[in-house]
């Protein structure tokens, strides 16, 4: 028998983890196509909303929110930014949820814009909606040899006490 090649989760996965999420600014998005159901895999903008659950700002005329109106299901890849090196060795985050729609309201917007202010141009076109990608569970790999299996309480920010 071979063994598991995943790690216990520790808390220095879960920084990690939650460091790419609060650090993104673009990640793939992985959906099933509306007309065929295959998998698509789309580059979009995100960040976090306030709990640390990763948001993406969508046109609905993108292939991409037609699939998440259909199937909420959704994967997510946020990498860190390749420095030099074996691209392979560096983090990288595999977020699988669910989408939900969330109001687009002031203070999201603001929170958004922030972050990303050009963004100012289209996000209050109609066809522009938010989207919180709530994770169901997670795959990180911290480099070489280094996989842990995450839940949603590992990525999203603990809870203030």
């Amino acid at each position: 028998m071979k063994p598991d090649p995943i790690r216990p989760t520790d808390d220095e996965a879960r920084t990690l983890a939650r460091r790419l999420l609060a650090t993104m600014r673009h990640a793939s998005l992985g959906t099933l196509d509306a007309e065929n159901g295959l998998p698509l895999v789309t580059r979009i903008a995100v960040q976090t909303d306030t709990d640390g659950t990763p948001l993406a700002l969508l046109s609905g005329l993108a292939a991409h929110s037609r699939a998440l109106a259909r199937d909420p299901r959704a994967g997510l890849l946020v990498a860190d930014e390749p420095g030099r090196g074996d691209a392979m060795t560096h983090a990288r985050l595999s977020v699988m949820g669910r989408a939900v729609s969330a109001a687009a309201d002031a203070e999201r917007k603001a929170r958004w814009l922030a972050h990303d202010p050009k963004a100012r141009i289209y996000i209050d076109l109609p066809d522009f909606s938010f989207w919180r990608i709530e994770p169901v569970s997670g795959l990180l790999n911290a480099g070489f040899g280094q996989a842990y299996r995450l839940t949603p309480a590992d990525m999203l920010k603990p809870p203030a006490e």
